[in-house]
């Protein structure tokens, strides 16, 4: 059993009754506070969203095999959204096991996922997707293409509108997504999973509510 948390950004809190786990901490690039949470297990999808918190557990920003805290790990390297084909990729999207549920987290990659990246991603439960747009992250279309691509069960929308963010650029709103996706939408302040079988049964778009 974990809950899942907002906090804006890219940064997500999964917290289980042993342990935590924070992604893209670096909040001060959006103008809130870093997230430094005490012996945390810290994912970074680039290396500048990353706090390098001497309270860390781990720091976790690039490919390879991660097992720590009750928690199992890939990361894959991936094309940003802004870098051009060939460039070294400096993204790495993330598959987090904890129990028997499949989590992705996808930062603010190109949509373009080849085969072999979706084949390393897996067969997952819950996607962590943003869907802000504008040439800085996916937009709604892009982040619904790949949405249908995965096929999760549940969709947990992040780095989309916020008025209390300073983003680089503009952000599309949450809307603009949940429209083009047309599932059920279920909005919630934190996201509880008791396991695999307690998730929803058709795809379902969570809105966790930023605290």
């Amino acid at each position: 059993m974990f809950d899942i948390e907002y906090k804006g950004a890219n940064t997500v809190v999964i917290s289980t009754k042993k342990a935590t786990l924070v992604t893209d901490p670096k909040l001060s690039v959006a103008g809130l506070k870093d997230v430094n949470i005490k012996e945390a297990v810290e994912i970074a999808t680039e290396a500048r969203f990353a706090t390098n918190g001497q309270d860390a557990k781990i720091l976790i920003e690039g490919p390879g095999e991660y097992g720590v805290a009750g928690f199992h790990i890939r990361g894959i390297s991936a094309q940003r959204h802004l870098d051009a084909e060939g460039q070294e990729l400096l993204g790495t999207i993330y598959r987090i096991e904890c129990g028997d549920v499949r989590i992705g987290l996808l930062g603010n990659i190109y949509e373009q996922l080849s085969e072999d990246k979706l084949e390393e991603l897996g067969v997952l439960d819950i996607l962590i997707i943003p869907v802000g747009g504008n040439g800085y992250t996916l937009d709604a279309t892009g982040a619904v293409s790949l949405v249908r691509k995965i096929s999760p069960k549940v969709v947990i929308p992040v780095h989309y509108a916020d008025g209390a963010l300073t983003y680089e650029v503009r952000q599309e709103s949450l809307d603009l997504f949940a429209k083009e996706l047309g599932v059920p939408v279920e909005t919630v302040s934190k996201y509880k999973v008791k396991g695999a079988a307690t998730l929803p049964g058709t795809l379902t778009l969570i809105e966790v509510t930023r605290s």
